[in-house]
C-alpha cells in the first residue's frame, strides 16, 4: 500500500510516538547518530552513546575532540536514534542547538559505561577514563524540534 501511495505521489501517513513512547524509547540502550556541521557547511554524522532526561540529550567526549570543535563553530546538531534492522521501524530525531558543559563529563561517562558495557569491560576501561577525568565534557542538545515514528507507525 505504501509503495502504491508513493507511486501515486501520495505520502504515506505514519504515526508519531507519544511523549511517553518517545521518552521510553530514548531511555533504552541504543546507539545514536550525532549530526553536526564542518566549517564548510558539510554535514557529518558519527555514532555515540547518549542519555535522555526527558528534556535534553547528553553525550560525553574529550574536550579536544573534533565534535567539540565543530559544535563550538556551529552549535546546530541533531541526534537520531533508530531500531536496528529486523525490528519494527521506530526512530526519534532530536534537532536543536548543542551547548558544551565543562563539568559532568566523567560522571556521564561512568553512567553510560555501566549501561553500554559489560561489568568486565567497565572494569577494564574506567581506570584510563578516570585518569583523564578532567578532559571529559558534556554535549547537551536541547530540542527545538523532535520528530519520530512509532513502532508499526
Amino acid at each position: 500500500m505504501a509503495a502504491a501511495s508513493a507511486r501515486a505521489g501520495l505520502t504515506p501517513v505514519v504515526a508519531s510516538m507519544t511523549v511517553e513512547q518517545r521518552d521510553a524509547f530514548l531511555r533504552g540502550t541504543r546507539i545514536a547518530i550525532l549530526g553536526s556541521l564542518y566549517d564548510t557547511g558539510a554535514p557529518t554524522a558519527i555514532p555515540v552513546w547518549f542519555d535522555w532526561d526527558g528534556e535534553s540529550a547528553t553525550v560525553f567526549t574529550s574536550a579536544t575532540s573534533e565534535k567539540i570543535r565543530r559544535l563550538k563553530a556551529d552549535p546546530r546538531a541533531c541526534l537520531t536514534v533508530a531500531e536496528p534492522v529486523g525490528a519494527r521501524e521506530a526512530w526519534v530525531t532530536i534537532e536543536g542547538e548543542a551547548t558544551i558543559e565543562e563539568s559532568g563529563g566523567i560522571e556521564l561517562a561512568r553512567q553510560l559505561a555501566a549501561r553500554y558495557y559489560t561489568p568486565e569491560r567497565v572494569r577494564e576501561v574506567m581506570p584510563s577514563w578516570e585518569a583523564m577525568a578532567s578532559r571529559w565534557v558534556v554535549i547537551r542538545i536541547r530540542p527545538t524540534r523532535i520528530r519520530s515514528v512509532a513502532p508499526g507507525g
